[in-house]
């Protein structure tokens, strides 16, 4: 892939002004684009490390820079039942909204624009879908790390991608306020959504977040936007691989979503600092069956290694 930048203005690389924010007092800035509603003063920087205030507005540093890009099976987002065999055109840059102590993907979550962004091309939404284009996919995936972080960029993506036929794809931690939801997921297609464990102190313990948005999140894309949804589950032992709290999990996406939704469930690997063993076959095998008893027909497990 050619990835050489196409010499825009200076403008450009330091960002682009983003949106979801109200100007403060003192030239502080409030992003309001996720729960975390970070209060970030000139010169400093959200929790996600991908967006900052620079001289009194809120910059999406990473907007144009991405990090990782990959043509992936759409298979590997993971989703099965949409567009299955096909191509899917992958971007995703750096900054996160959560902290889990298990990131499978530190090195573009916890990683920073601010260091590494001047080495990072910047590649214009045109560009992206261009690419994806050129190399005979399907659909465009926002993916990798958080996309709420990069929401601007993924819009503009996103029209231009529906302008020429290329369907668009999420893959997120659903970590979003109202009102950025509602102008982001209108323009995607399919997500694979991760609610990570059905419990708040799960969460809250782990992920330096909240169950109640991610669900919000399922609930509006499947229900309000009318997309195909599927989620995601990783299971950690001692954590949230109980039966108890697998049945929770089941009843609520049952129940909300629909028996029709696609489920995956996916074993853990030791990553970042928590200190677990890896996920056993039987877990994921029990969590399986759990789902085909209470009607799931679509269920599939992810990263099992075989003893």
């Amino acid at each position: 892939m050619n990835l050489e930048s196409n010499g825009t203005d200076q403008q450009a690389r330091r960002g682009k002004i983003g949106r979801f924010f109200n100007h403060l007092e003192g030239r502080e800035v409030d992003c309001y684009l996720c729960p975390r509603r970070c209060r970030i003063a000139p010169g400093e920087w959200g929790k996600c490390s991908a967006r900052t205030n620079i001289d009194g507005e809120l910059i999406a540093a990473t907007y144009g820079h991405p990090a990782a890009i990959r043509v992936d099976p759409i298979e590997k987002k993971p989703l099965g039942w949409f567009m299955p065999g096909s191509k899917t055109f992958s971007i995703g840059t750096y900054g996160c909204n959560m902290s889990c102590v298990f990131c499978q993907n530190e090195s573009l979550s916890r990683g920073s624009p601010e260091v590494e962004g001047r080495s990072v091309p910047y590649i214009p939404p045109e560009d992206v879908v261009a690419l994806a284009r050129e190399y005979g996919c399907s659909s465009v995936a926002f993916t990798y790390n958080e996309p709420t972080m990069f929401v601007e960029y993924a819009i503009d993506v996103a029209v231009l991608a529906h302008e020429v036929g290329l369907k668009t794809v999420l893959v997120s931690n659903g970590y979003i306020n109202a009102e950025p939801r509602a102008e982001f997921y209108k323009h995607i297609d399919a997500a694979n959504i991760d609610i990570k464990g059905f419990s708040n102190f799960f969460y809250n313990s782990l992920c330096g977040a909240s169950l109640a948005p991610v669900l919000d999140s399922c609930r509006y894309f499947k229900k309000t936007v009318e997309g195909h949804l599927e989620i995601t589950n990783l299971l950690i032992p001692n954590r949230n691989d109980s039966p108890e709290i697998i049945d929770d999990l089941l009843s609520w996406i049952k129940k909300e979503l629909g028996a029709d939704t696609p489920i995956h469930f996916s074993a853990y690997h030791p990553a970042g600092s928590l200190d677990e063993p890896p996920t056993p076959a039987k877990t994921l095998y029990m969590a399986e069956g759990m789902a085909r008893k209470r009607g799931f027909t679509r269920v599939r497990l992810g990263n099992l290694m075989q003893p």
